[in-house]
């Protein structure tokens, strides 16, 4: 069956400008968001509220990132990136401004939650990838998307101890006020992502309109199983990231163990993220996918096993980091390279909306069952579980680029 006809490209704008714009716009948006559990005992204990009630505002966090994701990838796909993004600034302003100043766990859950939520959809990897694979020849994509989900990671290294700094240094409220004037920073940026081919707000040609790219790729089982296996990597990533320093402050060991700990999530996943997207050039992404996952159900075990002292947390810390986040550059090119560029941002703000689904639950249920059993085995048992199985689904996900029918265009994409 013949594939759709290709369509000419426009203008491309400079590798390095789209990778180094990129990459400082996903640095701030993720390293501020990375910090997020170091603000669960201040603020918990100055409000009087459970660990559920802040568990709660953080999982609708990542739902609402999740929900609002496919509506900013559609947004960056038909208008540009550059747009999205300044819009995501200001509302990621206002939240953390909101989530400083609320005193009711209702406010809460609507800034640091809907708010917050929304802004991180529309600054991070589904709008900054879209720009990145309509920009990036197909033959540099996966390792410039790696490129950027380590600057992601780098971020978590840079700015999760400037985060304890602040709350040590300020209080938690000034805090987080402060990075609310930091992120305003990502306007700017976003300037270096405006693309030629979106000139008067106008979206390039396309071979199908938003309706034909939905049905084809969510009938599309490879599509489901890239799907299925992110719910897993948003459940771990999250729940370790907001849940870990209370689990180790229960068990003794300084807070300094906990913002050191995830800083080293950060910095080893700067190479973790890089080597997948490299090795994105060289080797079936089904099989990188699926190695992080079992190895991370490993890594898991194996940190429940040990005695818990600070080296272990730093030694699983380092591992845990080189496979935080080097789910994201395989998965993401997968999709692109077979659906192609053209809905990008919007189906990978589909893909990411089931990361995000396993996010609420993640961090949802760390709090909730904690609150029920003074613990968090339960939530750690899961998560291996759950490692062992998305490492399962993503070994049958083909790579191979659709065998497209041309179709005619019902509607401007």
């Amino acid at each position: 069956m013949p594939t759709a006809p290709s369509l000419p490209n426009p203008p491309r704008l400079s590798a390095m400008q789209v990778l180094a714009c990129g990459a400082l716009i996903v640095t701030l948006s993720m390293g501020i968001r990375h910090g997020f559990g170091l603000w669960l005992q201040p603020i918990t204990q100055a409000q009087g509220w459970t660990r559920e009630t802040f568990s709660f505002a953080l999982a609708i966090q990542n739902l609402s990132w999740g929900v609002f994701g496919i509506f900013a990838g559609m947004a960056a796909d038909r208008f540009g990136a550059f747009r999205v993004l300044v819009g995501g600034a200001i509302a990621y302003a206002l939240g953390l401004a909101g989530m400083a100043l609320s005193t009711t766990s209702i406010g809460f859950a609507l800034t640091a939650g809907v708010l917050i939520g929304a802004a991180q959809a529309g600054t991070t990897y589904a709008v900054v990838y879209g720009v990145i694979g309509r920009q990036i020849p197909a033959e540099q994509r996966s390792w410039a998307m790696g490129v950027a989900a380590a600057a992601g990671s780098f971020g978590q290294f840079l700015m999760v101890p400037v985060e304890g700094w602040l709350i040590s240094s300020f209080g938690w409220q000034e805090a987080l006020l402060f990075l609310g004037a930091a992120v305003l920073l990502i306007m700017p940026l976003a300037l270096g992502l405006r693309e030629p081919g979106f000139g008067g707000g106008q979206a390039p040609v396309r071979e199908q309109t938003i309706a034909q790219a939905l049905r084809e790729a969510f009938r599309y089982r490879s599509f489901q199983l890239l799907m299925a296996g992110y719910f897993v990597c948003g459940f771990q990533v999250v729940f370790i990231g907001v849940h870990m320093p209370s689990y180790l402050k229960d068990n003794g060991l300084s807070p300094q163990v906990a913002s050191y700990a995830l800083a080293l999530i950060g910095l080893f996943n700067v190479i973790g993220t890089y080597a997948a997207g490299a090795l994105g050039q060289r080797l079936a992404k089904r099989h990188i996918l699926a190695f992080i996952y079992f190895a991370r159900a490993a890594v898991i075990a194996v940190f429940l096993a040990a005695p818990l002292t600070p080296m272990s947390v730093y030694v699983f810390s380092a591992v845990m980091g080189l496979l935080w986040l080097s789910t994201v550059p395989p998965t993401n090119a997968v999709v692109a390279q077979i659906f192609g560029v053209a809905h990008m941002s919007m189906l990978g703000g589909f893909i990411f909306f089931s990361h995000q689904i396993g996010s609420f639950m993640g961090v949802w249920l760390g709090g909730v069952l904690y609150d029920q059993t003074g613990s968090y085995d339960i939530v750690w048992y899961l998560a291996i579980a759950l490692g062992v199985f998305a490492g399962l689904i993503n070994l049958p996900v083909r790579e191979t680029p659709i065998v497209r029918v041309p179709q005619r265009l019902g509607a401007t994409a």
